[in-house]
């Protein structure tokens, strides 16, 4: 046995023998595979997806493997994706009628993913204990049907011990579990501009920012707004919503949102808003939190800006463009 394979089942919990009936199969992820980046990667993507979705009733994820099992989250966000209302009890606080919540969750959820239950790669007795590789099964399903531009990280392989309980002892099988999809370099989703800005060319960031702040400043020069510090003037949603609402045509009404926001929760509101008008007219390929906007993140600041400045800025380009061949 490999050493790195021997060190793998030594790390296996210790109850494993105790908890499994004899003639049954169990698998576990090993500390190697948890600690792979790519499978790190994949739960952060999963989790930033998730809270930006139920970010407006106010539920936070902390972790797949330990906030999904009763199945109140995935109760929230299949309402949300689904729009679909389902009948079932809004808070189970027995593991009973967890359990029972969590099934009928599961059914309507693979009903409208259109899986078998005995095809699934999760079930409720999975789920309910916590495994995570079911768990991500099941999220990563949920994305690509519903939110196919969801930039997931492609090809994402962990290793996975499985462990069967004999009439003489452990047996353990190691094998690999595909979790996301192989794709060719065409079908991935195209990577984030930003992402490689900050990465490749981080002394041309100024030079994005002020343009972009120029067409900013361009737009919201009829309101007599300007904008001086792209890093902190939009943190509070204000200039953000006047500006979604000069270029889409919007009229918010005062009511709406706060114009003088004076606490964090009031910022919150209005870059969520904000967000919301933004995803409700396809602008944004990308997840974003409000609370990145509002902590003054500058790389989500400017994702939100960008999807504007592409959006009309090649619009004037077009608008402007001859009819004719030049003479």
């Amino acid at each position: 046995m490999e050493p790195e394979s021997f060190y793998n089942l030594l790390q296996l919990p210790k109850a494993v023998e105790e908890e499994l009936p004899q003639g049954q199969k169990k698998k576990y992820l090993p500390p190697t595979s948890r600690k792979d980046p790519r499978f790190e990667e994949l739960q952060k993507v999963l989790m930033e997806w998730i809270n930006t979705e139920l970010l407006p009733e106010h539920i936070v994820v902390r972790s797949l493997e330990e906030d999904m099992f009763d199945g109140l989250i995935l109760h929230h966000l299949f309402q949300k994706l689904a729009g679909i209302k389902l009948d079932v009890e809004e808070i189970a606080l027995t593991a009973v009628t967890q359990r029972r919540k969590l099934e009928m969750v599961l059914e309507a959820t693979n009903r409208s993913l259109q899986v078998e239950k005995q095809q699934a790669k999760w079930s409720v007795d999975t789920i309910f204990h916590k495994d995570l590789l079911a768990t991500l099964h099941l999220l990563v399903a949920l994305a690509e049907h519903f939110q196919p531009n969801l930039p997931l990280p492609a090809d994402v392989q962990v290793e996975v011990i499985t462990m069967e309980s004999t009439k003489n002892g452990l047996k353990s099988e190691k094998s690999v579990e595909q979790l996301t999809k192989c794709s060719t370099e065409k079908d991935q989703p195209p990577k984030d501009v930003f992402d490689e800005l900050f990465k490749l060319a981080p002394e041309k960031v100024n030079a994005v920012k002020e343009a972009i702040v120029t067409f900013v400043n361009q737009k919201m020069d009829r309101l007599g707004l300007s904008v001086q510090n792209l890093d902190t003037q939009f943190a509070d949603g204000v200039i953000l919503l006047l500006l979604i609402g000069q270029l889409e045509g919007f009229f918010l009404h005062l009511k709406e949102f706060y114009l003088t926001p004076s606490s964090p929760a009031e910022m919150l509101h209005n870059v969520t808003l904000a967000l919301e008008l933004l995803k409700d007219e396809g602008l944004l390929t990308y997840p974003i939190s409000p609370e990145d906007i509002v902590n003054k993140d500058t790389k989500s600041t400017l994702r939100v800006l960008y999807s504007l400045f592409l959006k009309h800025k090649l619009k004037e380009n077009v608008d402007r463009k001859p009819d004719g061949p030049p003479n």
